[in-house]
């Protein structure tokens, strides 16, 4: 019963930091394109087109707490293959090929309180 209540606070956290992350993005002026964008192979959280024409792919990254260290330390480099491979395939998929384009993450810290910090990195990958 414990593990079912833990991934569901999981998953509602991390669907809370990509909220935040799609707030933010969207009051610094991009057009969000896809969110929760899967395939077979996995997922992208956010995909946004910004205002000089350069598509995003960020993965977004949530945790209540840094006691397990920072959250963008969860990308390993197998995830951060996967995120490569993703970005293809959807610019593939989409019919983007040879845009510009550029792999970001957001963290997002949570607190108790409901408030939220959030750190964007850019161009990680």
């Amino acid at each position: 019963m414990g593990t079912v209540k833990k991934k569901s606070l999981n998953l509602s956290t991390g669907a809370a930091g990509e909220e935040f992350a799609a707030q933010y993005l969207l009051k610094r002026g991009d057009e969000i394109l896809a969110r929760n964008w899967r395939i077979r192979e996995g997922e992208l959280d956010l995909v946004t087109l910004d205002r000089s024409g350069l598509i995003h792919m960020i993965e977004v990254k949530t945790r209540s707490s840094s006691a397990f260290g920072h959250p963008l330390e969860a990308i390993d480099s197998a995830k951060a293959h996967r995120i490569q491979r993703l970005a293809l395939a959807w610019l593939a998929t989409n019919g983007a090929l040879g845009c510009d384009y550029q792999i970001d993450a957001i963290a997002v810290l949570i607190a108790t309180d409901g408030s939220h910090t959030l750190e964007l990195r850019a161009n990680v990958l």
